[in-house]
């Protein structure tokens, strides 16, 4: 196999695993790239998650639940943590279990980063109807 026929093999094994876990809302942010930086859509896709989503060692929603708790403690990234509250429902987490994860950040990450990570999923079940309130214990 070529270099060029890998390159493209790792892209395409990294499209199907996104399509499978961020469907559309993955491949919108990696068709926004098109006309800036198509290399670093080829990375994510062939790297972030052809080679590292795609690892047999955590199921897909742990790997969201670390990613949720990632982005929300590296602040600012409130775009991708909407598109991975999305990917997480979408390989099973429920609402609550984001909640609770998003909950858990703030232990960690402090108030402002939980805030600004818990309105992004709620702005994510609102755009899917789903109402979810999380009652104190």
């Amino acid at each position: 196999m070529t270099d060029a026929q890998e390159r493209e093999r790792r892209l395409a094994h990294g499209k199907a695993v996104l399509d499978a876990i961020d469907g559309q809302a993955g491949a919108a942010v990696i068709d926004s790239l098109a006309d800036i930086s198509p290399e670093l859509g080829h990375q994510v896709l062939a790297w972030g998650f052809g080679d590292i989503y795609a690892r047999p060692g955590l199921a897909p929603r742990d790997r969201q639940l670390v990613t949720l708790g990632m982005l929300t403690a590296l602040g600012g990234c409130e775009p991708q943590l909407e598109v991975h509250v999305g990917a997480a429902l979408n390989v099973g987490l429920t609402p609550e279990q984001i909640l609770e994860a998003l909950l858990q950040t703030a232990v960690y990450c402090g108030f402002p980063r939980a805030l600004n990570a818990t309105f992004a999923a709620k702005r994510v079940f609102e755009a899917r109807g789903i109402h979810v309130t999380l009652d104190s214990e």
